[in-house]
């Protein structure tokens, strides 16, 4: 009996929470321009990471942009400027994937305040260096593996260009070279000259081929995990599916979550694509760099 009882009330406890944990409507993903929330009878300066209640008034500005996650899931982007009701606009919207719920969590944990901070008290500062004349921003060869066949690859460097890059196989033989004038390019790992491989890259000065750095592995996928990953896309529903940067941001959580490093990168670089304007997706990729060592902080010269 006693027994029971126990597990009625963890039951108890356990629903509880959960109403607790979905007493809001939306989520603040992302936000520009000088939109305000009013809880109550205060209006006050919007902010990402906000929960909006239903009893809540959102006022989007002029040339402004939010972007919420409904406690369903459902991802929303606003743009017209107005003021919403929270109450209308939940009632507006389809349930999503709760599935979702889990990767914005983790992005907004990721770029919280307090793992800023942390991330800081470890680095001691915010200054980035080069290790060398050239540093690509791709992990390191152990978390090189691809599930897109679309792959950006950036870096940063001193050294005036043009840059070469190279592609080759794991035998050491030329697959490809481009050379170009900018400091990003982006590959297709279905092109034919790859023909399934898994490839090295290597990106280097044309006029001074010494000045370059080591190479990075871009490994496909097993079978196996390649459906696995498709199975959990799927699960987080249609909505994910459509071309919006705040999409392509939870993609980005999503495939760091699951240690798809280079899939994630190309994730930001979309969705900054699709919203140039908005500081929050290009401050969120910046925190990624950092958080996944892909760029290196020291302390500031004295």
């Amino acid at each position: 009996m006693k027994k029971c009882r126990i597990l009625v009330l963890v039951g108890i406890f356990a629903l509880i929470s959960g109403i607790k944990a979905q007493d809001y409507a939306f989520k603040v993903m992302a936000n520009k321009g000088s939109n305000e929330v009013k809880s109550g009878s205060v209006w006050q300066a919007l902010k990402t990471g906000d929960k909006l209640n239903k009893q809540d008034e959102l006022k989007v500005a002029e040339n402004s942009y939010v972007a919420l996650v409904h406690s369903s899931g459902k991802p929303i982007e606003l743009k017209e400027s107005k003021t919403y009701s929270i109450a209308d606009l939940a009632a507006k919207v389809s349930p999503g994937a709760s599935v979702v719920s889990k990767y914005t969590d983790f992005i907004l944990s990721s770029n919280s305040a307090e793992a800023k901070k942390n991330r800081l008290s470890a680095t001691g500062s915010v200054v980035r260096a080069l290790d060398g004349d050239i540093n690509v921003l791709l992990p390191p060869s152990q978390f090189g593996d691809t599930f897109n066949p679309l792959v950006y690859i950036k870096w940063e460097t001193k050294v005036a260009g043009p840059y070469e890059v190279v592609a080759k196989n794991m035998f050491g033989d030329e697959l490809m070279k481009i050379e170009t004038p900018e400091n990003a390019i982006q590959i297709n790992r279905n092109d034919p000259k790859f023909m399934n491989e898994d490839i090295l890259i290597e990106v280097r000065s044309k006029g001074d081929k010494k000045k370059t750095d080591k190479s990075y592995l871009l490994r496909r996928l097993s079978s196996e995990r390649q459906n696995l990953i498709k199975k959990l896309i799927a699960e987080m529903g249609e909505d994910i599916q459509q071309e919006t940067a705040l999409n392509k941001f939870i993609m980005a959580g999503f495939y760091e979550e699951n240690k798809l490093f280079v899939d994630a990168i190309g994730a930001y670089e979309e969705a900054i694509k699709l919203a140039p304007d908005v500081p929050t997706y290009k401050e969120a990729y910046e925190e990624y760099l950092l958080r996944n060592k892909l760029k290196k902080p020291v302390e500031p010269s004295k």
